[in-house]
């Protein structure tokens, strides 16, 4: 029989990967390996028999060999971040505040350290900032028990991972994002929490004065996710023997910063103020990395002598530390996701010994407080 157009098999990769030859699966399933090579080609569709004969030759099921590319359902989303026009693009999908959101798998937004598997492929754009997304597969379920957390601590994801153990059918997707964009990101409804390390001088405060400016009037609460020690990453040893920011100066150091709307540039620009130092006078100054691992990598591979970071991402990373100052990170919600079963299942692990002994073993976090309601906007 000729293929369906619309018919499509995976027999040759379940194949390979079991170390099977076209003839060693036609011997099992009592076929011949021409229509072995005629599936796998897409020049023949098996009949009923043939099928059930391959799945039970491979030892999975029908649907994991055999789909219909029209059965794969087609959705209307809202792209997180403007992408070039015309351009295909493999996204990751979340529910967020009754509206499907497509955040581009481009960049280094396609990895953490392996690359992320996508949800769906835009098909076309439907508006400004609108795309038709073909889903990869017809488990809806799995999207809608998203949660999105934009933020930039490297705990998110260690608390994203136990709290999926936890909950099997809960899926957290950490979307990487300094303090002021996740903000930014939550405003826009491209995230259900944003997570954020501002501290405020004039007010003594941390976090809570920026999220009621950005969020303008939208209700939100603010709960802790711990306290941590941000300070100056250095070499291993501290060769250079620096001991505060006037040292950065006056030893010729490079440093490497991060970009306007980190809390890490944030205390870094508050910290020189303070001791009267120009911005221009410390050398680096305007090298602009994004990620506290990016700031840990440099400083590891020679490019810089220090950059503003966490202790906890110097012990990872086996690096010198200078503290300067606690900050506290805060999880930052709308009021109306709190209700959201996937959120409540994602805050209820902010109590469970699985979450805290991930942070314990990490160090440099005070989580004595974690999950506390720290204020309300």
């Amino acid at each position: 029989m000729k293929q369906d157009s619309d018919l499509r098999n995976n027999l040759k990769s379940i194949r390979t990967r079991l170390g099977m030859s076209q003839q060693d699966l036609a011997n099992i399933a009592s076929v011949t390996r021409q229509t072995i090579s005629g599936v796998e080609s897409g020049l023949y569709a098996p009949s009923v028999a043939i099928t059930l004969r391959l799945a039970k030759a491979l030892g999975c099921q029908v649907e994991d060999l055999f789909w219909l590319e029209r059965d794969l359902p087609e959705i209307e989303a809202v792209l997180a971040k403007p992408v070039p026009n015309g351009q295909q693009l493999r996204v990751s999908m979340a529910r967020v505040g009754g509206q499907w959101i497509a955040y581009p798998l481009i960049g280094k937004d396609a990895f953490r350290q392996d690359m992320i598997p996508a949800d769906g492929e835009s098909t076309s754009l439907t508006g400004t900032n609108k795309v038709r997304v073909r889903l990869l597969d017809d488990n809806l379920d799995t999207l809608h028990n998203t949660v999105v957390i934009a933020g930039c601590a490297p705990v998110i994801s260690l608390w994203a991972r136990a709290t999926e153990r936890w909950h099997p059918q809960l899926r957290v997707q950490y979307n990487f994002a300094n303090s002021m964009a996740a903000l930014h990101s939550l405003c826009r409804g491209e995230a259900h929490i944003a997570g954020m390390h501002l501290y405020d001088p004039e007010t003594g405060e941390y976090n809570t004065p920026f999220a009621r400016d950005v969020l303008a009037g939208r209700e939100a609460v603010l709960i802790t996710l711990g306290v941590w020690q941000e300070g100056l990453l250095l070499k291993s040893g501290n060769p250079m023997g620096i001991r505060t920011v006037t040292d950065l100066v006056a030893g010729g150091a490079t440093i490497v910063n991060r970009e306007i709307g980190s809390g890490s540039r944030m205390l870094l620009e508050q910290t020189l103020q303070k001791e009267q130092i120009p911005f221009d006078a410390v050398k680096g100054f305007d090298n602009i990395l994004k990620s506290h691992q990016d700031v840990a990598q440099a400083i590891v591979g020679g490019i810089a002598d220090a950059g503003m970071s966490t202790a906890s991402v110097a012990t990872a990373f086996g690096l010198g530390f200078i503290p300067l100052h606690q900050s506290r990170y805060d999880l930052v919600i709308l009021k109306e996701y709190l209700e959201e079963a996937p959120v409540q299942q994602l805050l209820s692990t902010l109590g469970h010994r699985m979450v805290h002994s991930q942070f314990e073993i990490l160090g440099g976090y005070d989580i004595s407080k974690i999950g506390e309601v720290v204020a309300t906007v």
